[in-house]
C-alpha cells in the first residue's frame, strides 16, 4: 500500500482518470489519504477523512511512508479558518494558498510555515451557523469543497469538520448518519436536513436554522424557508426540494 498527501489546495478529485473526466470532491491542502491504485499519470486514492476515492494526478500530490502516513493519521487536525490565506516555504520563500478548511499539520512535513488563523476541536452546536455564513453565497460547484465553489454535501461537510465533526462526503451516505426526527419542530439549529426525488433518492442536505429557515447549496450557498413538504426558494415562490428526513448529528 502507498500513501500520500495533498501539498497544494482545491486539487481536483474526478471520477475518472482523465482531465475531463467528472470531479466527484476535492482534496485541500494538507488532506492525506492511501494510494490504492497507480498509474503513470493518476492514482486511484481512498481519502482518510472520509474514505471517499476517486482519481488525482500524480503531479498534485506527494507520497508518504506508511510511517509518516500512520502518524499524521493519529493527530487532531489543526484547521486553517481564514477564507483564504498563504502558506510560506522556508527554504523557497515561495507561497502557496489555502482556503479555510485546509489541514495545517501538514507544515513540518512540507517544510512550510503559516501566520493566519487556525482552529481545532469540537465546538458548541451554536457554532456551525456561523460558520455556515462563511460560505454565503459560494456559487455551487459539483464536487466542490471550498467558498469558490462548493455543492449541498461539501458545504454541510466542511461546516461540521471546521467544528471539529465528521460526515460522510455525499448527501445519501450523511443520511445514513445521527438520529431521525419525527417532526420539523423538534429540530434545532445546525441539524441536518435531507430531500430525495421522485425516485426516493437522498439528493440534497442543507442546516436548519432558526424560525423555518434553512442554509443549503442551490445555486449558491442560500437562505430560504422550509416547512413539512420542504424548501420554499423565497425568490421564485416555488419549492424546490421534497423533504425527506432531518436528521441531529450532534
Amino acid at each position: 500500500m502507498q500513501y500520500g498527501i495533498c501539498s497544494l489546495n482545491i486539487v481536483p478529485v474526478r471520477l475518472e482518470p482523465a482531465d475531463t473526466s467528472e470531479m466527484v470532491t476535492q482534496l485541500l491542502y494538507g488532506d492525506h489519504f492511501k494510494v490504492l491504485e497507480e498509474r503513470k499519470k493518476w492514482s486511484r486514492i481512498r481519502i482518510a477523512f472520509d474514505n471517499y476515492e476517486g482519481w488525482v494526478d500524480n503531479k498534485q500530490f506527494i507520497k508518504l511512508t506508511e510511517e509518516i502516513y500512520t502518524e499524521y493519521n493519529k493527530e487532531k487536525p489543526i484547521l486553517s479558518s481564514d477564507l483564504i490565506e498563504f502558506i510560506t516555504h522556508r527554504e523557497t520563500k515561495s507561497l502557496t494558498p489555502i482556503s479555510i478548511g485546509a489541514n495545517l499539520n501538514a507544515l513540518p512535513l512540507l517544510n512550510q510555515i503559516f501566520d493566519g488563523n487556525r482552529i481545532s476541536g469540537k465546538k458548541p452546536k451554536n457554532s456551525l451557523l456561523k460558520t455556515a455564513y462563511l460560505y454565503l453565497n459560494a456559487p455551487y460547484l459539483w464536487g466542490g469543497k471550498t467558498p469558490f465553489g462548493i455543492d449541498c454535501s461539501g458545504f454541510t461537510q466542511m461546516v461540521y469538520k471546521l467544528n471539529g465533526y465528521s460526515l460522510f462526503r455525499d448527501a445519501s451516505e450523511q443520511a445514513k448518519q445521527g438520529e431521525p426526527l419525527s417532526f420539523i419542530e423538534e429540530s434545532e439549529t445546525g441539524d441536518l436536513a435531507f430531500f430525495d426525488n421522485a425516485e426516493g433518492n437522498i439528493i440534497h442536505v442543507g442546516i436548519i436554522m432558526t424560525d423555518n429557515y434553512i442554509i443549503h447549496a442551490h445555486g449558491k450557498v442560500r437562505i430560504d424557508r422550509i416547512d413539512h413538504s420542504g424548501i420554499f426558494n423565497v425568490e421564485t415562490k416555488q419549492y424546490s426540494h421534497n423533504l425527506r428526513v432531518i436528521k441531529k448529528i450532534i
